[in-house]
Order: structure tokens, then C-alpha cells, then sequence
């Protein structure tokens, strides 16, 4: 590690006192850990990838197109508070009072709603309505559910009053 070498003694009395060692210390291992450092630091920082979600938000769409009634193939789902989703088929119209569910996060009721209506219409789409109460977690699941389940159609839609009223009357 470290080499003294006893230093050249130029007075003519030797004592001990004078005679001093100088260290020349070995900077070879410190060198390889430095560079072990550095390997250790680049490998960790390349293994780390970030977890993106990929979101398309649609085209708008030109005054030329005539718009697309999907509310028969729609199912709507409503994020209320503690971690609960309400569900309906279709859209909410004037004056109309959906079927209502109510079921939470959990792979045996989200997930299996989405996988079944997969099955029953191929072409359905999924309305994500989250409303104030709503945490961001739950957006974030009922994103993942949807690529879970395979879901080519779905989109984030913002609350109207009537889905407000839905979940004021089942307690969300």
C-alpha cells in the first residue's frame, strides 16, 4: 500500500531523531475503486427506466364531420370517494335515470366488468368520469384496468350535473 524509504541523512551526528521515513502512499487501489464508483453509478442509472403511460387524447374534430351518437355502446364509470366507481351503461340524457352499480378497484369487480363487456361488444367505449372526491390513485388504477383488460376505447370525459346528482343519491 504504502513504501517508506528512510530519508538520506546529511549531518554528520546520527540520532535517532533525525532519522525521519517519508511515505509514498499507493493511490493504485483508490483509483480502482473510483472507477468501480462510476461502473457501479452509469449500470444503476441505465437499469432505472421510467414507467410511462401512453395517453392519445383524440383530434378534434373539423365541422365537416357529423357527429357519432355512441351512446348505446357506451359504459360510463363514475370515480367518487373511498377508493368506490358507479357504473352505467350508455350516456346520461336529459331526464333519464340510468341502472346504477356500484363496485370498487378490486380484480374481481372492475376488472371483470371490463373483461366481460370486452366479450358481449367488441366495440364498446369506456367514459372515465373522475369527479372532486376522487383520488388521483384512482384515476391511475382505472387507467392500468384498461390496459390490463386490453381496452382500445376509453377516454377520461369530464362530470356533468346529472352524474354529480348519481353520486349525491348513492352516497359517493
Amino acid at each position: 500500500m504504502a513504501t517508506s524509504q528512510p530519508a538520506a541523512n546529511t549531518s554528520l551526528r546520527s540520532s535517532r531523531r533525525n532519522f525521519r521515513r517519508i511515505l509514498h502512499p499507493d493511490m493504485t487501489p483508490m483509483v480502482g475503486l473510483g472507477f468501480l464508483l462510476v461502473t457501479f453509478f452509469l449500470l444503476a442509472a441505465d437499469f432505472k427506466k421510467p414507467t410511462v403511460l401512453d395517453l392519445m387524447m383524440p383530434v378534434s374534430r373539423t365541422h365537416c364531420d357529423p357527429p357519432i351518437d355512441r351512446s348505446s355502446s357506451a359504459t360510463t364509470l363514475v370515480l367518487g370517494k373511498s377508493d368506490k366507481v358507479l357504473y352505467y351503461n350508455g350516456m346520461l340524457r336529459n331526464g333519464s335515470t340510468p341502472d346504477v352499480q356500484v363496485m370498487d378497484f378490486s380484480s374481481t369487480s372492475l376488472r371483470h366488468l371490463l373483461l366481460k363487456l370486452k366479450q358481449e361488444h367488441p366495440n364498446y367505449i369506456v367514459l372515465i368520469k373522475p369527479s372532486d372526491k376522487a383520488k388521483y390513485r384512482n384515476i391511475v388504477d382505472a387507467l392500468d384496468e384498461m390496459n390490463i383488460t386490453g381496452q382500445t376505447q376509453y377516454a377520461l370525459v369530464d362530470m356533468q350535473q346529472g352524474d354529480y346528482d348519481l353520486l349525491k343519491r348513492n352516497g359517493l
